[in-house]
């Protein structure tokens, strides 16, 4: 404490403040601001336009908008290539398959080129519908032997009861060598006894195999072997125009007789006594005694049956035959089968009386008729696209379908056409004249 004491005394004093002390106050006026000289600046540098403000770049949108076209650009890319691939490979389908066609045409132009320089008319009666540059001697030379008269020998009762012997002759030939022969169904009919006489002389004794007599068609069989057998040709392939030529037994006597002609008409649908044939028309004579005799092209082919000639004062070489296109299938049937199988329908028929349609007298149980819904009165006016008014006429065109097809059968009920489906049955020809 005493140091501390004389800390304090060692001080300078301070003067004392009196109590209430009184302040004297002068006074005093503001000192006034005094102005700084400025010193003027001159800009000798030149005035500079204020830029134009700048935006920012937006980088994350563009990167995106970049992007999307690199997409776009890329699918279009493919896009692109994928349809340049396959129409690159269709067009490469389409010249291929143009080029084979090509080739094929130029093919067949070339042949049908080649067949018609080798097969135009001659002067020979030859034309391009595929015969050859043969003639009618070298055709009678190559099927002579092929061609046979045929002998029908048959009985008949005339008005007084009386039983009376008839013969009647016609021509045929030779279609297998083991003795099957085609001729006219009206050659061998009512038949008792039946000769065949070939080119030889030799004669046979013949059997009826089978027969269509709406076609007048017919196959005989004789026992024989190693006969000399004709080559059955196209009819279809016949032109008109195109010649043709007949061997037969005219009258009866005149064996091996050779007429020549050409096709004046396809197609020609000629009526007999029950039924319409399809017949070839000719110039080549045809008389009594060629019915059934072969009608050839001039490749020695067959292509015909000789059946009729028109008689008449008024009319002059206008002759009929069978294509043999209608009748190939009947040869192959009977010679395979011993029989025809022909379309069969199950009805009793007749012309109606105003030539509308075929008549249907009666329809027979649990036929293809019946089971179709054919009824008794109906009125068949047509089986598929073909009309048929007449019974020649339906005849004609059942001839034109198989067992077992299905057909639309049109008839006309009630004041109505109605459309029936019908399938056909089978009927099988008793071979028997």
């Amino acid at each position: 404490m005493e140091n501390n004491e004389n800390i304090f005394e060692n001080q300078p004093q301070q003067p004392s403040i009196p109590e209430n002390p009184v302040f004297y106050t002068q006074p005093v006026e503001p000192a006034q601001p005094q102005p700084i000289p400025v010193q003027p600046v001159i800009n000798t540098q030149p005035p500079v336009s204020p830029e134009a403000p700048v935006e920012k770049k937006k980088s994350g949108v563009v990167w995106k908008i970049l992007l999307a076209c690199g997409i776009a650009l890329s699918l279009v890319i493919i896009s692109c290539s994928v349809t340049a691939y396959y129409s690159s490979r269709y067009w490469v389908t389409q010249n291929s398959q143009l080029s084979a066609k090509f080739n094929t045409l130029s093919k067949e132009f070339k042949e049908l080129e080649d067949f018609v320089d080798s097969n135009s008319y001659t002067g020979n009666g030859n034309s391009i519908s595929g015969t050859t540059n043969s003639d009618p001697a070298k055709v009678y030379a190559q099927n002579k032997r092929s061609v046979v008269a045929i002998s029908n020998q048959s009985s008949s009762t005339n008005i007084f009861g009386q039983v009376t012997q008839t013969a009647s002759s016609g021509s045929g030939f030779i279609v297998s060598s083991d003795g099957y022969i085609v001729t006219n169904y009206h050659v061998i009919q009512g038949a008792k006894s039946l000769t065949v006489i070939t080119y030889d002389e030799t004669e046979y004794t013949a059997t009826v195999v089978g027969y269509d007599d709406g076609n007048d068609f017919a196959l005989l069989k004789v026992d024989a072997a190693d006969l000399p057998a004709v080559t059955l040709g196209s009819s279809s392939a016949l032109i008109e125009g195109d010649q043709v030529a007949a061997i037969g037994n005219p009258l009866g006597e005149l064996t091996n007789t050779l007429t020549v002609g050409v096709i004046s008409a396809k197609d020609r649908d000629v009526e007999f006594e029950t039924s319409i044939i399809n017949m070839l028309q000719t110039d080549a004579a045809i008389n009594p005694g060629n019915s059934g005799g072969p009608l050839f092209n001039m490749r020695g082919e067959v292509v015909g049956i000789t059946t009729a000639k028109i008689s008449s004062e008024a009319v002059e070489s206008l002759g009929f035959a069978i294509p043999i296109d209608d009748v190939k299938d009947m040869i192959t049937q009977l010679i395979d089968k011993g029989y025809l199988s022909t379309p069969y329908m199950g009805v009793s028929i007749n012309n109606s009386r105003d030539g509308v349609g075929v008549y249907v007298t009666g329809v027979e149980a649990g036929s293809p008729a019946a089971t179709a819904g054919i009824r008794t009165g109906d009125l068949i006016v047509g089986v598929d696209d073909y009309e048929t008014t007449t019974l020649n006429q339906l005849d004609l065109v059942l001839r034109s379908f198989k067992p077992g097809q299905t057909v639309s059968v049109f008839v006309y009920r009630n004041r109505e056409v109605v459309e029936l489906t019908l399938t056909f049955g089978e009927k099988q020809q008793a071979p028997t004249a």
